[in-house]
Formats: structure tokens, C-alpha cells, sequence
């Protein structure tokens, strides 16, 4: 498993890589979005979600709107979910962003 220094060492590598090294990438918050959409809908869920929301910040959308837009669309948030309940746990796609 990744210390939290070597996922910050991958990001940085990448994000040369794809030319992105002006972008600051919040490694937390997206581990944080992974997580809910892993825990909360399904596994496989999880990069699937991170590259729509990827897809649609590089498409000028804020941040902020898209984790928000993730939040509502968790079952979770759609069942009414207290989301610091173990039930819920995380729902809130990277709510400390």
C-alpha cells in the first residue's frame, strides 16, 4: 500500500507527465471522492466517478459544484442518510475540500 508521500509523488510524476504541472491536484479530496462513491454505491464506482468529475472540472466546472453534484447523487444523500452514521460513512464526496 501507498504512504500518503508516495500518492503525492505519483500525482506530481503524472501531472508532469500529462503536462498539467501548473494544476495543483488535491490528492486528498479526491481520495475522499473515491471512497464515497466506493463505500456508498459499489466498488468499480470509484474511478469511474473520479474521472466524470475529472472530466467535468476540465470542462470549467468549479470544484466545489462537482463534488457537491457527486454528494446529491450518493444513495446516501438520496435515502436522507445521516452521512456520520457507519450506514452512510463518507457520504458527502469530499465534503472537507
Amino acid at each position: 500500500m501507498m504512504q500518503p508521500s508516495e500518492l503525492d509523488e505519483w500525482a506530481a510524476r503524472l501531472q508532469q507527465e500529462l503536462r498539467l504541472d501548473e494544476t495543483t491536484i488535491d490528492v486528498g479530496t479526491v481520495l475522499d471522492l473515491a471512497r464515497d462513491a466506493a463505500h456508498s454505491v459499489a466498488r468499480p464506482a470509484a474511478p469511474l466517478t473520479t474521472f466524470i468529475v475529472g472530466v467535468a472540472v476540465g470542462r470549467g466546472m468549479p470544484i466545489r459544484e462537482a463534488l457537491d453534484a457527486v454528494a446529491r447523487c450518493l444513495p446516501a444523500a438520496e435515502t436522507g442518510t445521516d452521512p456520520d452514521t457507519p450506514a452512510g460513512a463518507g457520504a458527502g464526496a469530499g465534503a472537507g475540500a
